[in-house]
């Protein structure tokens, strides 16, 4: 146990932060921040008003009330931070950057300020890397993430995202129908699994939250809405109780990213319950899903369909115990607090 700190976790803009946060980063900062208070320190998230959190909530403003409101709420969460921090820059000793674009104005943090990249290289713009201050350091979320971000100075290393497994047992039995379960939006492709479940000849549930963003919206009416019937079914924003019943029940969840994902929160979520995953062999899902033992990984929508009619052969207590070994949330806090320490060290250094 290391000594007791006072840390300041930064929240996405848009959306308030919740057990109910469709998004995963929000939802490793609810497991990271738990982790952190159970481990003794103090902790505090900046985020939308509404946000429920272990510890205490600096509110930054309403949630977005319209599409496409990021650029103003993101100003208003920042100014907010930043004007909390002047009044009281003692207060922290550390900030832990869950939001993506936060670290950018770490030059004006009083304490020094641990990014981590949820996101793939290409997804952030160049400029977001150029000239860093030196109390910002960053991580990221898998091995396939870290070999784009080599040439970037203080990347402390790799924090695999993880879950508290005690609240997702384990289901023997499974439904016929498959899963694809997530953000609603043309790269995280919940047409394509549309196309693999109906070559399957199976049903599918596609679960999720279509974000404030108006060509998410778009995407939604025009890829998604059209193929809703007796054989696709949409649960809009689904309930923690209702996600955790799909996933437990689900013959397999689908992965059909055609970004080069850097982790998959609901994968891990999935093989918690004993429910195997078939995904697209991209960024970082082999890393997650381990081919022949929890799930398998494919090339294309044709070999998606066909390893629907394998999966039956996968064991779900297979896929519990690879998320034991690998991907819990209490072997990701311990992570972090090693990444703490890294940080004050090197900060207490570079200011000697």
């Amino acid at each position: 146990m290391m000594q007791r700190l006072s840390i300041l976790f930064v929240a996405y803009p848009l959306l308030s932060v919740t057990e109910e946060s469709a998004g995963g980063a929000e939802q490793m900062l609810l497991t990271v921040e738990g982790e952190m208070a159970a481990r003794g320190h103090r902790t505090t998230v900046a985020a939308a008003d509404g946000s429920r959190v272990c510890g205490e909530l600096l509110a930054t403003g309403r949630p977005a009330g319209a599409p496409d409101e990021f650029e103003r709420r993101e100003c208003e969460h920042s100014a907010r931070i930043l004007d909390y921090l002047r009044r009281h820059p003692r207060e922290f000793n550390l900030i832990h950057d869950k939001s993506g674009s936060f670290f950018r104005l770490a030059d004006q943090c009083p304490v020094p300020v641990l990014a981590t990249l949820h996101l793939p290289r290409s997804f952030y713009p160049p400029d977001y890397f150029a000239e860093l201050p030196s109390s910002l350091y960053f991580n990221c979320v898998s091995e396939s993430q870290a070999r784009t971000f080599a040439d970037l100075r203080d990347v402390l290393g790799v924090v695999q995202n993880g879950i508290d497994v005690e609240q997702f047992p384990l289901a023997h039995q499974k439904d016929e129908y498959v899963l694809w379960l997530g953000r609603i939006c043309e790269e995280k492709a919940p047409h394509l699994a549309i196309a693999a479940a109906q070559r399957a000849g199976l049903p599918l549930i596609i679960a999720g939250q279509v974000y404030p963003f108006s060509y998410h919206q778009q995407y939604f009416e025009g890829e998604i809405r059209p193929h809703l019937n007796g054989r696709v079914r949409f649960v809009d924003t689904p309930l923690k109780s209702q996600k955790l019943d799909l996933l437990q029940h689900a013959r397999a969840l689908l992965l059909t990213s055609t970004a080069e994902e850097t982790s998959s929160l609901v994968a891990v979520e999935a093989m918690t319950c004993g429910t195997p995953v078939v995904a697209f062999g991209r960024g970082a899902f082999p890393e997650i899903v381990s081919h022949g033992e929890t799930g398998i990984i494919v090339d294309t929508i044709e070999e998606m369909a066909a390893a629907l009619g394998e999966v039956d052969c996968i064991s779900p207590q297979a896929c519990r115990e690879r998320i034991d070994r690998h991907f819990s949330a209490s072997r990701m806090g311990r992570k972090y607090e090693e990444l703490y320490r890294r940080v004050l060290t090197s900060a207490k250094q570079s200011a000697a």
